[in-house]
């Protein structure tokens, strides 16, 4: 850590860089238990409503990879700012929708200023923090980041009810203000600007493609990538499993969400006492193994007609617990190789982590409309590929440790 901050000023940077990465959740999670009055209101299916959450996770994939770049050009805290402002006036205008699709593009364009506290986030932690830090602080932004599933929804649920949907946005438009003067008059600049950085399309997309060409980011960023599937997965997935065919309210659905939210807050904590005593990479392993065994437990629940409520709940816990351990470790992993272009390497890791999630969430809206069976496959699948990235991985640093010994 670099030594002008004091041990209070740096726990205020990680509180105001934690709520800087909760923006995208809090801003995904507080609406889900409205998805029902918003389909009343324009008079469409729940499913089709799906559809503004497809738009904002889409919009996040872009609008990293354009802030990476920026800020590495101009420092983090302009592009920042500018994306904060954004976040404002189309929260703003999400609450003045008058039909669906002006909602679904309102969500784009919102999710564009949202990422840019997601992209910052990261890249500062990487430029302020040593390299043995940067999982554990990511952990720590990970609780704070945890919070936010878990008040989010019961606060939306409570908001829904007592005002409407809109009310919602309102509220996050307030957010996006507050955390503007904090940014302003607190956060400091974390990298001096380089101008070398070039912000011609043809040489960001070199500067992309030269980090996707190092192998240990290419593999653990994907690895990622398929993590955040199963968590945008479940996330898009919610609404439907626990208020359609579990029957809940939308004030038992923000309970339940924002419990299943403490298996991503414990996992998150607990990796920061692993790291302690175990590599990154040993945990990383552990961690792909155990979600690759327990999401073929749930296919096995499928096959045996067991799936109740009582057994997906405390599945589903468990996969957030794990996937507690293995984003914040993963991110590490990827980040790594990089000290310069970590602002462009930090978007290019949350843009194929969006990317995958809104794959994944565009086959929840799709396959998961009668039964909870098809996200169960998804689950598996995505686990089992992260497993084989992770063991190829490891195979060829063992096939190169050979060759050179």
């Amino acid at each position: 850590m670099t030594k002008r901050f004091t041990t209070s000023s740096r726990n205020l940077i990680i509180l105001i860089l934690g709520t800087l990465i909760a923006i995208g959740p809090f801003s995904i999670d507080m609406y889900l238990p409205g998805f029902g009055n918003v389909a009343d209101d324009f008079g469409v299916d729940i499913s089709k409503v799906g559809l503004t959450l497809t738009s904002y996770l889409i919009g996040i994939a872009l609008g990293q990879l354009a802030y990476g770049p920026l800020m590495d050009r101009f420092g983090r805290r302009r592009p920042l700012i500018g994306g904060l402002i954004l976040f404002t006036v189309t929260a703003l205008l999400c609450a003045f929708s008058w039909n669906l699709n002006i909602l679904i593009a309102a969500r784009f364009f919102m999710a564009l200023g949202g990422c840019a506290g997601m992209v910052a986030s990261k890249a500062i932690v990487r430029d302020l923090f040593e390299k043995k830090q940067v999982a554990d602080v990511l952990s720590t932004l990970m609780l704070i980041m945890g919070v936010a599933p878990i008040i989010a929804p019961t606060v939306g649920g409570i908001v829904i009810g007592a005002f409407d949907w809109e009310a919602v946005f309102y509220i996050l438009a307030v957010f996006a203000i507050l955390m503007l003067l904090l940014i302003t008059f607190v956060l400091p600049e974390s990298a001096a600007p380089n101008r070398s950085t070039s912000l011609r399309p043809k040489n960001i997309i070199l500067e992309y493609l030269s980090i996707l060409r190092n192998r240990e980011f290419f593999i653990f960023a994907i690895t990622r990538g398929f993590t955040m599937g199963c968590l945008l997965s479940y996330v898009s997935s919610a609404p439907f499993i626990f208020i359609e065919f579990f029957e809940l309210s939308e004030q038992q659905f923000g309970w339940v969400f924002g419990s299943n939210a403490l298996g991503l807050i414990l996992g998150s904590q607990i990796n920061r006492l692993a790291l302690k005593r175990f590599s990154l990479l040993q945990i990383t392993v552990t961690t792909c193994v155990a979600l690759s065994i327990l999401t073929a437990c749930g296919l096995g629940i499928s096959f045996l007609n067991l799936i109740n409520f009582w057994v997906v709940y405390p599945f589903l816990f468990m996969m957030l617990f794990l996937i507690g351990f293995q984003n914040p470790n993963v991110t590490a992993l990827s980040l790594d190789p990089f000290t310069k272009q970590a602002g462009s390497a930090s978007a290019l890791i949350g843009s194929i982590g969006m990317i995958f999630g809104s794959v994944a969430s565009i086959l929840v809206a799709q396959l998961v409309t009668e039964s909870v069976k098809p996200l169960l496959y998804i689950l598996f699948g995505s686990a089992l590929c992260s497993l084989a990235l992770v063991l190829y991985y490891l195979n060829r640093r063992k096939t190169y440790a050979l060759q050179t010994s």
